[in-house]
């Protein structure tokens, strides 16, 4: 293979179909639960793969970090199509902001964070650990890669958290003001398991047990959609789902379980 083809970005071109805040969701929970990741690094460097036809979710992400976590925070964000790229290089205003060339092989970067989002939904669920393999092999000692997708507004959505060692946990977060049923979540799994939400496997499980606890909490709406959320996802771990014991994401409208499901 010649040089030229081994620096050839890793994947192909995504739809690339953005909203303003439409990332917002995972963005609140990368703040929350990566933090640590940045602030304890070096150079504290985070890759936004697959930004899309508009950088705008970029944009939001390097905002929130830097307004949370580190204000000398990198970003850079990553597409395939180089006309993306050029299209994006008048949003790189604020310092620690840049775009560039790149798939899976991150470009050559060591970031500490990696965010790919709505981008293996559109792969064969057979590239899917190759693809996290490559990414995580690119990261920085102690990196996480978040992984997952959401609706066209961010009204649904899910997650993985992966380092090294693969998949560390799931995530499962909704609108709870346009929530209807937590079953709406099946459509937005990750691609490694939405075609695995049939019976017999713990994610068709997990979604039927929420469900079957949102329906029972259904007094609990009376109060709110977020009681009635929080009510649900007590019960389902008080019913032995090991749900990750953080009441103050639950109200966010998250859920969190440690991977593999069982």
């Amino acid at each position: 293979m010649s040089g030229a083809a081994r620096r050839r970005p890793l994947g192909v071109v995504t739809r690339g179909t953005t909203n303003p805040n439409r990332l917002r969701r995972v963005d609140n929970w990368i703040v929350a639960t990566c933090a640590d990741r940045l602030v304890a690094a070096a150079d504290p460097l985070v890759v936004d793969l697959g930004y899309g036809a508009t950088p705008v979710t970029a944009v939001e992400l390097r905002a929130r970090l830097a307004a949370a976590v580190r204000r000398d925070v990198r970003l850079v964000g990553l597409e395939i199509d180089p006309a993306r790229v050029a299209a994006a290089a008048p949003a790189a205003d604020p310092p620690g902001l840049t775009f560039a060339r790149g798939g899976f092989e991150l470009a050559g970067l060591r970031p500490v964070l990696v965010r790919a989002f709505n981008v293996l939904r559109q792969y064969d669920e057979t590239e899917v650990t190759d693809a996290w393999r490559t990414m995580t092999a690119a990261l920085a000692p102690g990196g996480a890669l978040v992984e997952g997708t959401c609706d066209e507004l961010g009204r649904l959505a899910s997650w993985l958290l992966i380092d090294a060692d693969g998949p560390r946990t799931l995530t499962l977060a909704a609108k709870l003001t346009t929530l209807g049923s937590p079953a709406e979540l099946a459509e937005r799994l990750p691609k490694a398991l939405i075609h695995r939400n049939v019976p017999g496997e713990p994610v068709h499980d997990l979604i039927r047990a929420l469900d079957g606890a949102w329906r029972a909490a259904a007094p609990y709406a009376t109060f709110g959609p977020r009681q009635r959320w929080v009510r649900a996802v007590t019960s389902l771990k008080d019913s032995g789902w090991p749900v990750l014991p953080t009441p103050k994401r639950w109200r966010q409208g998250e859920l969190t379980l440690p991977w593999p499901l069982s």
